[in-house]
């Protein structure tokens, strides 16, 4: 029994940035004639994701910003060669990376995304319980320091009783 892998297309992801000179249209018209590279290598589009402007985690190019896009697909492992060319090429496109990957469902893909959105509730609820923490201790702070004003106030009044007591004391005297 052969442990050689199966001929034929396998399926791969491709994620890649475009810069961000252009505007969001022109952007999907970018990611649109990355696409039909793929289909022109004799590729098929399985499933494709627009994610929009986002910031990049280090300057590339002298962009801060890039319209991210999604891409899974099926091809020939000669196709992918001449595709990452392509894009290396490009001046469109500031990055890219071609992973080969398991063929998803849309039931599992549907799963993914919804154990993603739970974490990201999650997340939200975790920041939001630090955010209220951290408000809690800036009021104690100003309560504290309200407090301690108070007590300022009410030494600067004995100190001030004293004071008239002493003035008059020495006004009798005279």
């Amino acid at each position: 029994m052969s442990k050689s892998k199966a001929s034929g297309p396998s399926r791969y992801e491709m994620l890649f940035i475009v810069a961000n000179n252009y505007t969001e249209e022109e952007a999907k018209t970018i990611v649109a004639k990355v696409e039909s590279l793929v289909t022109e290598n004799g590729g098929s589009i399985a499933y494709r994701e627009f994610w929009g402007k986002k910031k990049l985690a280090y300057v590339i190019k002298q962009n801060h910003y890039g319209y991210y896009s999604l891409c899974e697909f099926d091809a020939e492992r000669e196709a992918i060669a001449k595709l990452d060319r392509t894009l290396r090429l490009s001046h469109e496109v500031l990055r890219h990376q071609i992973i080969s990957i398991k063929a998803l469902s849309d039931e599992e893909r549907a799963k993914i995304k919804e154990k993603q959105a739970q974490s990201a509730v999650k997340n939200e609820k975790k920041e939001e319980k630090t955010g209220k923490e951290k408000i809690q201790k800036v009021v104690a702070g100003k309560n504290e320091k309200a407090e301690k004003d108070e007590s300022n106030k009410a030494e600067l009044k004995d100190l001030d009783e004293k004071l008239e007591g002493i003035l008059n004391n020495a006004q009798d005297l005279l």
